[in-house]
């Protein structure tokens, strides 16, 4: 496993990658257990060190949650995962090893572990996104194409997600320069299949990517977390031609809340193929009508290709002493709403130590009594 999994240090938490089989294993163990997604993940990981160590914890702290008798998936389920996914040819890269992107590490809610069909030094080099309508245009189809030849030959790895229309021709169109297709299934499923041959050339040429398991069949939930990842992985989220109501509207929505650059290309206002990019032109994102425009756009190149972060805000007062926890989970409870609010400003407002609000969190994030939304926004479960 040292092999697929290198180890390296961590990029924002106190707790090493896996190192061997039987560690990446107890990751895997430890994510695909039911109401583990990847904030409770790192959460969990940052309090208790290690895998074993949380999946250890995990009684005590479900039952804390109100959850009786917590079971976590089996050890073989993950086992002939693992197995799929090497018999295919697939690897791992861990959160804050040496395979994995330093740029997608920064984003609040990073996969834990991203199974890996291709070039792995892919997810080290500066990516840029281009995404749009699956019933693209041929005028469309053609701009997408030249946006993807003209970052390419400067040096951008292209992504998107293998869907039809701007997704393929962005993909076939930078074949020979670098492109990363994040799939919403397995990455050994082919979806569409109208894409088998362009997955095959990806899968050899350059790299495609899932958080999912092996053999997974992508379903409707799975595209809005796909997304995120699409922009994650990149510098800036560049939008070809999208409806007003559209997946390539939400992954321009994640690319702001991570922190990227938006632009979009104009479209004739009758198109309705268009609407979405007019829309977020007139909501603030770059105007691009050629590579020429998209890379003096681009913000400037950061060591290991991080984009700068938000300017530090003023030191908060000096935590109090924590109250029980009955007493913590309520002060928790009485500062959310229906309304999400970001998580540190829920922390902020308690003006407690992180670690054991962080810890209630989790807790009531598994017992259902509170929900996490992309970014790390709070609410309470309607």
């Amino acid at each position: 496993m040292a092999k697929d999994i290198a180890p390296d240090q961590p990029v924002r938490t106190d707790y090493a990658a896996p190192t061997s089989v039987d560690e990446a294993l107890d990751w895997l163990q430890l994510l695909r257990s039911p109401r583990i997604g990847p904030v409770t993940f790192h959460k969990l990981l940052s309090e208790h060190g290690t895998a074993r160590a949380a999946m250890e914890a995990l009684p005590q702290v479900t039952a804390s949650a109100g959850l009786k008798d917590y079971q976590l998936i089996p050890r073989d389920r993950v086992e002939r995962e693992y197995a799929a996914g090497r018999k295919k040819g697939a690897r791992l890269a861990a959160f804050g090893g040496a395979l994995y992107s330093p740029v997608l590490a920064e984003i609040e809610d990073a996969p834990p572990l991203l199974w890996c069909l291709g070039d792995l030094d892919f997810l080290k080099r500066p990516c840029l996104a281009l995404v749009g309508a699956r019933n693209a245009s041929a005028l469309g189809q053609r701009l997408a194409r030249a946006f993807a030849k003209g970052v390419g030959t400067e040096g951008l790895l292209t992504v998107s997600g293998l869907a039809r229309g701007i997704d393929t021709a962005v993909h076939d169109a930078s074949l020979e320069t670098g492109t990363i297709a994040v799939v919403a299934g397995g990455v050994d499923v082919i979806y569409p299949q109208e894409n088998l041959k362009l997955y095959k050339q990806i899968a050899q040429k350059g790299l495609i990517v899932s958080e999912q398991p092996m053999g997974m069949q992508p379903q409707a939930r799975h595209f809005p977390r796909r997304n995120r990842l699409i922009s994650g992985l990149s510098r800036a989220v560049v939008v070809v031609e999208a409806a007003i109501k559209s997946g390539s509207l939400l992954t321009a929505r994640d690319a702001a809340d991570q922190g990227r650059e938006v632009m979009a290309a104009p479209g004739h206002p009758f198109d309705g193929r268009a609407a979405g990019c007019n829309q977020l032109l007139r909501d603030g994102a770059t105007l691009v009508r050629n590579a020429e425009d998209i890379l003096q756009a681009l913000p400037p190149s950061l060591p290991q290709g991080l984009l700068p972060l938000e300017p530090p805000e003023t030191a908060p007062p000096m935590p109090q002493k924590t109250p029980p926890v009955d007493e913590l989970r309520g002060r928790i409870l009485a500062h959310l709403g229906a309304a999400p609010l970001p998580e540190d400003q829920v922390i902020r407002a308690l003006g407690l130590p992180a670690a054991p609000v962080n810890a209630a969190l989790v807790e009531l994030e598994m017992s259902g009594t509170i929900t996490r939304a992309p970014g790390g926004f709070l609410s309470l479960r309607g």
